[in-house]
């Protein structure tokens, strides 16, 4: 299996960036496709932006295209989320997940990281 941790997040001006990390340890990091998440306060979890095993394909949703940016480095591990023009509805606990390559969901998951934009 696989351990994730979230970092990076923060209270940013609204129209700012910053760059979520999720480090990953345990089982081989380019065994899994992964993928960010978000919940909101009193909102379902979300899906986000989504990356293949070796970072050849990725995926952002139309709420977050443009400004949202999804990566990896496999030699160190590590996911990336890079967010850019922040807006008040970007504020959010952002989750990394793991998806095994044979596997139809993701079965491992971070503790999380706040976002907060201020206006």
């Amino acid at each position: 299996q696989v351990q994730l941790v979230e970092s990076g997040g923060g209270l940013v001006q609204a129209g700012g960036s910053l760059r979520l990390s999720c480090a990953a340890s345990g089982r081989t990091f380019s065994s899994y496709n992964m993928g960010w998440f978000r919940q909101a306060p009193g909102k379902e979890r979300e899906f986000v932006a989504g990356i293949s095993w070796s970072g050849g394909s990725t995926y952002v949703t139309d709420a977050v295209k443009g400004r949202f940016t999804v990566s990896r480095d496999n030699d160190k591990n590590t996911l990336y989320l890079q967010i850019n023009s922040l807006k008040g509805e970007d504020r959010a606990g952002y989750y990394c997940g793991a998806k095994p390559l044979r596997s139809d969901g993701y079965d491992y998951w971070g503790q999380g990281t706040q976002v907060t934009a201020s206006s």
